[in-house]
């Protein structure tokens, strides 16, 4: 490809054309300017934008439909999709068997969905700005980037707002995804049957859900900030052999939801501000939950179960709301932390007690609730509380 012939189309002339006598291997330039139609590629090219050109399908179909291997799209202004939710109107649609296509460096405002992947090897979507058809109700806009039964597909660096579901990923595996900004939708990831992947580096704020991560195995959820989404900031909803670690899930509705999840590793996450920390439920056992920090949750466990469930066996973890002592100084508590005792209960089913917290007679009945077990409800449980927080910049989360 590096040897293909340069072939520049100018405002005016037709890119359509221009494409179809192209060579595989040629590089289509097209200069700055304003194209309106629809684009087919169907042979291995690069379609490159120079002063960033502006392609409308001026809302009808797709932007571009890629039909063909090897093919690099860069450095274009891609807007006004269609609205065709059957159709699947997109700025970019990428058709199966369309193996290694990379869409980098482009703008794709008003599509209905923003990229399209299915059934493609080895693709590539990096650093994209992606903003859906906001004026349209959120159920009947398309996701920003759709990822069906794809290998090794890489998702990087792309800041992706107002559409449906920010990433949409189904029926795939050994994917990446990195760096990604997503806000502003109704789930910030939408995750299923994809297994052996990871999650790393993204941003994911101000949606509905933040991160729904749901019937998988074998994934990486690394470094990731979930903050001020409506519901939950990390979902991990029916998942096994996993490891969550070094996220921040701050300020959401929920900050973790476990729903059936089993023999996963949830380790040094920073979990501040939540209506509810960790909302853990539906059998979720067999985990180990180590070294994490509990800050300043209106709630930090809600669990409802028949047994207790045990938490930092290696390493315990920080509870800002833990009431007891270290007489020895060696920074973990004397007395085990429980998380779901009457107190608790009686705060879920009667929020104003919340009003008397700090009273007397509300610490005598904890206090009394742990000497009789005959009052005690199965509870999560640290054995091993840690006095201080192991995330030291906590505080710059504490206004999410």
């Amino acid at each position: 490809m590096a040897w293909g012939a340069v072939l520049l189309v100018k405002p005016g002339e037709s890119i359509a054309a221009t494409i179809r006598a192209a060579q595989p291997g040629d590089t289509v330039q097209v200069a700055q300017g304003v194209y309106a139609g629809q684009l087919l590629i169907d042979k291995p090219i690069t379609l490159q934008g120079l002063g960033r050109p502006t392609l409308s399908a001026q809302g009808s179909g797709d932007v571009i439909r890629v039909r063909a291997a090897d093919v690099s799209i860069d450095g274009f202004i891609i807007r006004d999709s269609g609205i065709d939710l059957a159709a699947k109107n997109s700025g970019v649609h990428v058709e199966p068997a369309s193996d290694r296509v990379r869409i980098s460096n482009n703008s794709l405002p008003y599509n209905l969905f923003g990229v399209w992947l299915e059934s493609v090897k080895d693709a590539r979507v990096v650093n994209n700005i992606i903003t859906g058809k906001r004026d349209l109700p959120s159920a009947a806009r398309g996701d920003g980037i759709q990822v069906f039964n794809t290998s090794n597909v890489q998702i990087i660096d792309n800041n992706i707002s107002y559409a449906r579901d920010g990433i949409y990923v189904d029926v795939s595996r050994n994917a990446l995804f990195r760096g990604n900004k997503i806000h502003h939708l109704r789930y910030g990831t939408h995750y299923m049957n994809t297994n052996h992947s990871t999650w790393e580096n993204n941003e994911s704020y101000l949606n509905r859900g933040g991160l729904a991560l749901m019937e998988v195995r074998d994934l990486t959820v690394r470094n990731n900030k979930a903050w001020g989404n409506a519901d939950h900031g990390i979902m991990l909803r029916t998942i096994q052999d996993s490891v969550i670690e070094n996220n921040v899930v701050a300020g959401n509705g929920r900050g973790f939801f476990i729903y059936d999840a089993e023999y996963n590793t949830v380790r040094d996450n920073l979990v501040i501000g939540n209506r509810v920390g960790i909302h853990l439920t539906a059998g979720s056992g067999n985990n180990k939950v180590d070294g994490n920090d509990f800050i300043s949750n209106q709630e930090q466990i809600k669990y409802v179960a028949a047994r207790d469930v045990q938490w930092g066996r290696d390493r315990g973890n920080y509870w800002s709301n833990y009431s007891g002592w270290d007489q020895n100084a060696d920074g973990i508590g004397d007395m085990a932390y429980e998380a779901n005792d009457v107190v608790d209960r009686l705060n879920w089913q009667y929020p104003l007690l919340k009003l008397l917290l700090t009273s007397p007679s509300i610490q005598t009945l904890r206090f009394v609730a742990r000497q009789f077990p005959v009052l005690r409800a199965p509870s999560i449980v640290d054995k091993h509380p840690r006095m201080q927080p192991a995330h030291q910049d906590w505080r710059r989360w504490s206004d999410k």
